[in-house]
């Protein structure tokens, strides 16, 4: 198991309000695509009791149950422990919750969200711990799942950034691959996120920087929020020994003029919360110039700027997006050591397409069988005596 302390790597675990025993929760998944909505469930888990732990499952158990996942094991075990509200992760978790497992993690409840996750027979995964009443859920974040996302890799259109129409051959994709049970289509490839400024606040810290913390100021894209950015943001992390990591965001318009295709894949609200939810960011600029101005510099009183070893792409007018920053005497590169980026993440994707659309065609299949079957239960007749009334 991996141990990180809520909102800081290394913390114990604390005692509940009062010193009463801390409430233990347990929540378990794939995590594969690792993005807000699964953070937004991690964090709604974690306000229900003192001390989170997540099991994530092997690919192995991932691949047997719904199909191949993008990611490795590994890589997912190292997403899930960047969550700012994950206090311990647990490898290998199997992927039908049993009491048994509550248990042997002391964990007085499980949480999930609020939609069906099956076993490869079409059973219910927390049948046994709602039995128990032992299951708690929560809310799942509408307009985002590792299903949208696929498709919107798998699609090379700028339709999700411009508005412009969007043509029969995406409308004919979207059809066939995001459509869910009942028959409603979510569009995939559309972004159907809705930012407020409360989902902002529940995601933000809230804190300033304090007196003696070293400011950090980093910038880009984090499209698709991944391991390369979690690698990059813990080494920029551990250059300080108070560090106040912001992370600047720049516009869905500027990150498509350098980088183009169809990217960002994730439009700026989405990538504020993917951003946010990691536990070596302190704060985020929504919306960052793309160059690093005297400005912006002087106004956040930074103290040192990074950036990784990926190419710096000039300016609009040619100039360095980072020359104030080298003038002063401020400016870092560091090596992540991860050599993952989005357009490798998307190459995986369209190098497996068959795969992941058959694997949502299984889920979606598994699913309409379920809910018939719980109809026809809920439409039979109790049975019972007069006496039973």
């Amino acid at each position: 198991m991996i141990r990180n302390g809520h909102g800081a790597a290394g913390g114990a675990e604390p005692p509940g309000p009062g010193g009463r025993r801390a409430v233990r929760v347990w929540c378990d998944g794939c995590y594969d695509m690792v993005h807000y909505g699964h953070s937004n469930q991690l964090r709604q888990a974690r306000a229900m009791g003192d001390y989170l732990i997540v099991g994530v499952h092997t690919d192995e158990e991932i691949s047997k149950h719904k199909g191949p996942p993008v990611f490795t094991q590994e890589e997912r075990y190292k997403m899930v422990r960047a969550i700012k509200w994950v206090d311990e992760v647990v490898p290998a978790a199997p992927y039908v919750t049993t009491l048994e497992t509550l248990d042997k993690y002391s964990c007085d409840f499980c949480v999930h969200g609020n939609d069906i996750t099956l076993t490869v027979d079409g059973r219910d995964t927390y049948e046994e711990v709602k039995a128990a009443g032992r299951y708690r859920e929560c809310r799942r974040t509408q307009g985002v799942s590792t299903t949208d996302l696929v498709g919107r890799m798998l699609l090379v259109t700028k339709a999700h950034h411009s508005g412009q129409e969007i043509s029969s051959e995406y409308r004919e994709y979207a059809d066939s691959f995001g459509k869910c049970p009942g028959g409603r289509n979510p569009w995939t490839g559309v972004s159907q996120f809705l930012q407020t400024s409360q989902k902002i606040i529940q995601f933000a810290s809230g804190k300033e920087p304090q007196p003696g913390e070293t400011v950090i100021y980093v910038a880009g894209a984090f499209d698709l929020f991944h391991i390369g950015h979690v690698d990059f943001l813990e080494k920029v992390h551990g250059l300080a020994e108070r560090p106040y990591v912001i992370a600047g965001l720049h516009f869905d318009q500027e990150v498509n003029h350098y980088k183009g295709k169809n990217y960002p894949i994730m439009n700026l609200h989405e990538r504020t919360l993917s951003v946010l939810a990691c536990r070596y960011v302190s704060e985020v600029v929504i919306g960052a110039p793309y160059a690093v101005t005297a400005e912006l510099l002087d106004h956040f009183k930074v103290d040192l700027v990074c950036h990784g070893k990926t190419e710096i792409v000039p300016d609009k007018d040619g100039s360095d997006p980072y020359q104030e920053p080298k003038r002063r005497g401020i400016f870092c590169q560091i090596d992540s050591g991860s050599d993952l980026t989005t357009d490798l993440i998307v190459q995986r994707i369209i190098k497996n397409r068959l795969e992941y659309e058959a694997r949502n065609q299984k889920k979606e299949a598994k699913e309409l069988a379920f809910l018939e079957s719980r109809r026809q239960q809920e439409a039979q007749p109790e049975t019972g005596s007069d006496c039973d009334l």
